[in-house]
């Protein structure tokens, strides 16, 4: 044995969401904007104590988004049926579509509840990550059509047709991606999903896309008719703006970011406990919506090799409650005295 270690599996419990989040969020019209387009980040949000529980709630909340989003294809379809309008069946259609980026998420909450193996040592956590990779994807193809279409129709005209279809239709279509949008974003933080997060967001680029046409009707039943590609323009700028958020907190995910704030939680914990000298390094990575850090202590070099075990052990077990969904921790224990080499002593297991 070359130094003093243990590794402990268990979920703490965050008394209010205080630990290593206790600061002020935004208030006012201003940071209702940025919410929308850019929501806080929460690392580790809202306690759920299981693991199993937590993909639980991220396949159920999947499964009611999906039946929600159907309902509003259904009336869309409808409206199309009664309406006749060629583009509004493109666009329905379109909204149908998006929904399905739902079922890799469906597909990674269910591959994230195995068991580790001995070829995927930390489980399948990151098949999460993956799926938020592919939402990313559509959140961009999105951007890149509503761009297209929106010079396109600058460029070339067109008329639009049952202008008032056209408007309930967009209608229908903004409060079904909204809702569910708003639904995936908290399930999201609560279970610590930044795919799920990342799905919320890309429902609500397409509640834009919706906004944007009962806009443009709006506009073209007021004599302007330069305002349906105008209104495109916009809503591609917003989507671009919910493209940069998705992606960083998928990207972050992805090369094992975390809040800084954890991290300094975590070593003040470690520090603080009997016998701690001093904290050398402390290192956190998410496996989907659960944490693992790894912690390197100084400790009384004259400390015995059992007493450091036990040192090592209840720095662990304390860390585990400090930090939200921390579920594994492993803490190196080393002699304050060397900066180098663990003693003789403690390699000799004496």
């Amino acid at each position: 044995m070359t130094h003093q270690r243990t590794a402990v599996t268990g979920r703490g419990h965050l008394d209010d969401h205080h630990h290593g989040h206790d600061h002020a969020h935004e208030q006012g019209f201003r940071a209702a904007v940025k919410e929308i387009f850019a929501p806080h980040s929460h690392d580790a949000s809202d306690s759920v104590d299981s693991a199993l529980e937590s993909s639980a709630i991220g396949i159920r909340a999947v499964k009611i988004s999906l039946i929600l989003l159907g309902i509003t294809a259904a009336i869309q379809a409808a409206i199309v049926i009664i309406s006749g309008s060629v583009a509004l069946a493109a666009d329905t259609i379109h909204n149908f579509s998006d929904a399905l980026t739902a079922v890799p998420l469906w597909i990674a909450f269910i591959l994230g509840t195995r068991a580790a193996t001995r070829r995927y040592t930390y489980g399948f956590g990151k098949a999460e990550d993956l799926a938020g990779l592919f939402v990313v994807a559509m959140i961009t193809l999105s951007a890149i059509i509503a761009g297209y279409e929106a010079v396109m129709r600058l460029i070339h005209p067109q008329p639009i047709e049952h202008v008032g279809w056209v408007a309930a239709a967009g209608l229908v279509g903004f409060i079904g991606n909204e809702v569910v949008a708003l639904y995936r974003i908290r399930t999201g933080r609560r279970i610590g999903s930044a795919a799920l997060v990342a799905d919320g967001l890309h429902a609500r680029t397409d509640g834009f896309t919706s906004l944007a046409v009962l806009f443009s009707a709006g506009g073209v039943a007021l004599g302007f008719p330069l305002a349906d590609p105008i209104v495109g323009l916009i809503i591609t700028a917003a989507i671009l703006a919910v493209l940069r958020t998705a992606a960083r907190d998928v990207f972050r995910r992805l090369m094992d970011a975390v809040d800084p704030q954890l991290v300094d939680a975590a070593e003040t914990s470690l520090a603080a406990q009997p016998g701690v000298v001093g904290v050398r390094s402390v290192r956190m990575r998410w496996m989907g919506q659960r944490l693992h850090a790894d912690a390197e202590l100084d400790i009384d070099p004259t400390t015995g090799l059992q007493q450091a075990h036990e040192i090592a052990h209840t720095a662990e077990h304390e860390l585990t409650h400090v930090i939200p969904k921390l579920t594994t921790a492993m803490v190196h224990a080393y002699p304050a005295h060397n900066d180098k080499e663990p003693s003789r002593e403690w390699a000799a297991g004496r």
